[in-house]
């Protein structure tokens, strides 16, 4: 009895306990969220699906020191706002947890009288976690994080195909405007590329990216080739000028651009369709992974004063792309402090909305490529 006691005793002093480091004066869902959901406050949605994502965290902790259901850390993090875990995605190689999807719990909503789910209040929500520095998943992380610096892409990892299934049968099964995918640090980038891949498939659904990394080898190649595009383009316009200008009988062959207007036609089209997927990046100017996120170059402020909106894009009617970038500039400044999670749900966060992103504009601007999109089935 004494020995129980003293385990539970640590438990409840553990450092990653919910009352312990979980957010402060966040209230429950009740009765009253029937007629003014708190899930259409930014910073409580912020904060929730914060929480989901260290749940993920905690449920790998917990499968690695043996925690059982009664004492376990992980269901502390989402059993408060009526969520219930639904499914874990298992690496096939380690046999570590690396996401969950969490469902609304109707049961346990129903107890405190919440008759139905709060307006906002997604049906399910896809969180993944980020590297964990412990043996028994180390080496599977950093591979996946060596992956991303190097091509920056997920898409060779077996994390990127299980979570894509994940979501696409959560997006059958509740409809892509009911559920939500969420990650943090190395599942930030995994949420990133898998909701493009279903964002080129007609598929838009809501993504939140804490710290995601925005280093890459692969990031430098692409700028050189940059560079020589815009030289290219200015060699092109240089000509094309001359053959205005130089009379007649100086002829000048102009470059043809037909296949050019093609592509820009394209990219019109799938910029229309792709607008409606607009991710959610929360990133810290201390943290050396993501910050670069918040560089201003080369984009544009966005209709309202909303987003961030991408450089504009080669397509005739220059329509464009947003998506939305909190940055955090006077918050932890050490990086360990800057690249954790648990400032998102900090009550005194304070958050600024930028309005330009280089990265961004790189990173989405590939959408425009998309050859004809499928009609987006209704959900």
């Amino acid at each position: 009895m004494a020995e129980s006691r003293a385990v539970e005793a640590a438990e409840e002093a553990h450092p990653y306990a919910f009352h312990v480091s979980g957010p402060r004066n966040l209230s429950s869902p009740n009765w009253r969220d029937l007629f003014c959901s708190s899930w259409k406050d930014p910073n409580y949605r912020r904060t929730v699906i914060a929480c989901f994502v260290q749940a993920v965290y905690l449920l790998e902790l917990d499968r690695q020191e043996n925690r059982n259901v009664k004492n376990a850390l992980a269901p502390k993090w989402w059993k408060p706002f009526k969520y219930r875990e639904t499914e874990t995605l298992v690496d096939d190689i380690d046999g570590s947890i690396f996401g969950a999807i969490f469902q609304w719990d109707r049961a346990a909503a129903l107890s405190d009288i919440i008759l139905m789910r709060p307006s906002g209040a997604p049906q399910a929500v896809l969180a993944l976690r980020g590297t964990i520095l412990n043996r028994p998943t180390i080496r599977r992380d950093l591979a996946d994080d060596l992956r991303f610096l190097t091509w920056e892409s997920l898409k060779g990892s077996v994390r990127f195909r299980k979570t894509l299934e994940a979501l696409k049968s959560a997006a059958d099964k509740f409809g892509s405007s009911n559920i939500c995918i969420a990650g943090h640090s190395l599942g930030a980038g995994f949420a990133l590329q898998v909701g493009k891949a279903l964002a080129k498939e007609g598929v838009y659904v809501e993504t939140h990216l804490f710290n995601p990394p925005s280093v890459s080898i692969a990031t430098g190649f692409r700028s050189i080739a940059e560079i020589a595009e815009n030289l290219w383009r200015s060699i092109k316009d240089t000509m094309n000028m001359a053959r205005a200008i130089l009379p007649a009988n100086c002829a000048v062959q102009p470059i043809d651009e037909d296949e050019d207007d093609k592509n820009n036609d394209n990219g019109a089209k799938a910029c229309k369709q792709l607008n409606k997927w607009i991710p959610h990046l929360y990133v810290n100017k201390s943290d050396y992974i993501c910050c670069y996120y918040s560089s201003p170059t080369g984009a544009v402020q966005g209709q309202n004063g909303e987003g961030v909106v991408l450089e504009k894009p080669k397509v005739k009617e220059q329509k464009q792309m947003a998506a939305k970038l909190f940055v955090m500039s006077k918050g932890p400044q050490k990086f360990l402090e800057a690249h954790g999670l648990e400032q998102w749900w900090s009550h005194d966060l304070d958050l600024q909305e930028a309005h330009q992103s280089k990265l961004i504009s790189r990173q989405l601007r590939s959408l425009y490529t998309v050859q004809p999109l499928p009609q987006c089935k209704a959900q």
